[in-house]
């Protein structure tokens, strides 16, 4: 079992690994990068990605934040969940999507577990 300092590090490390990926991401469809571009116009949905690159960034600040954390969170499952569904009904790779699924969960579970057990039960692994 990791030291104190030792989770504290990896909790930066694994929330800022994520936070950076979404909000890259979202700059990238702000930006109007050509391969965003050209993937999105693949799956019909080019004409959202300002309102998509905005979305990804606004709920990566709620989770960064504590007080709206688990909104940011339920947001950014909700937003990777249909992303996920979008690029398996186009038959595209799903693993854009799922990798920072996977880091904002773990995010979440190392900066607060009671978002996926009640308080009480949270406390106590702690």
């Amino acid at each position: 079992m990791p030291n104190n300092k030792t989770k504290k590090v990896i909790t930066v490390i694994v929330t800022s690994l994520a936070a950076a990926m979404v909000i890259l991401s979202g700059i990238m469809k702000l930006v109007s990068n050509e391969q965003v571009v050209a993937k999105f116009t693949k799956v019909g949905v080019s004409q959202f990605l300002t309102v998509l690159g905005l979305m990804e960034i606004a709920f990566t600040a709620l989770f960064l934040f504590p007080k709206t954390r688990k909104m940011g969170f339920i947001l950014l499952s909700c937003y990777f969940s249909g992303a996920i569904a979008t690029e398996l009904s186009h038959g595209e790779n799903i693993m854009s999507p799922v990798m920072p699924l996977i880091l904002v969960w773990t995010a979440a579970l190392l900066l607060d577990k009671s978002i996926f057990l009640p308080a009480s039960k949270a406390q106590a692994i702690n």
